[in-house]
């Protein structure tokens, strides 16, 4: 006999090892390109913080550039990319945070549950910690609230995860 209910979670992650990858080749471009050398352009990351340093603002954002670039060849969401203002710092350089973002947080997944309901699809939501999960009692309208998820921009990145029919 079947089951009755069907449901698959709603998550938010970034793959932290590719993460670093995308960090430790940005660095290495960095140090070997001409257009950066002398100009004391780094970065460096602590958890889901990447700060970014450097001499001037347009030298700044080209390094940001070079990171986003190889977030893209990495398979890893810009979405997940959070920048921060561009802040003077010590020595007349100027610097900038850029966090990663993890989980849905409480904001996010009300918005998530709000397009759901009103969606008109007959599933139910909840919130579990930082992701969500919808039950449904068709497997069909699991597959259309992915599908409409998928295609409505939340600005985080989104995984469907323990779809369990």
């Amino acid at each position: 006999m079947a089951k009755d209910q069907f449901s698959f979670d709603v998550v938010s992650e970034v793959d932290q090892h590719e993460v670093k990858n995308a960090l430790d080749q940005a660095v290495r471009e960095l140090q070997t390109r001409f257009d950066f050398k002398g100009t004391g352009t780094g970065m460096s990351m602590d958890e889901d913080l990447i700060e970014v340093r450097s001499s001037t603002e347009s030298r700044l954002k080209a390094a940001v550039d070079v990171l986003r670039e190889k977030f893209v060849r990495r398979s890893i969401s810009l979405q997940a990319l959070q920048e921060g203002p561009v802040l003077p710092a010590a020595k007349g350089t100027v610097r900038q945070s850029l966090h990663i973002n993890r989980g849905i947080s409480e904001d996010k997944a009300r918005e998530l549950i709000k397009f759901i309901k009103g969606s008109g699809i007959k599933v139910q939501s909840q919130v579990q910690g930082d992701q969500l999960r919808v039950t449904g009692k068709k497997k069909d309208d699991l597959q259309a609230v992915i599908k409409a998820l998928k295609d409505k921009d939340f600005d985080i990145p989104l995984q469907f995860t323990n779809y369990r029919p």
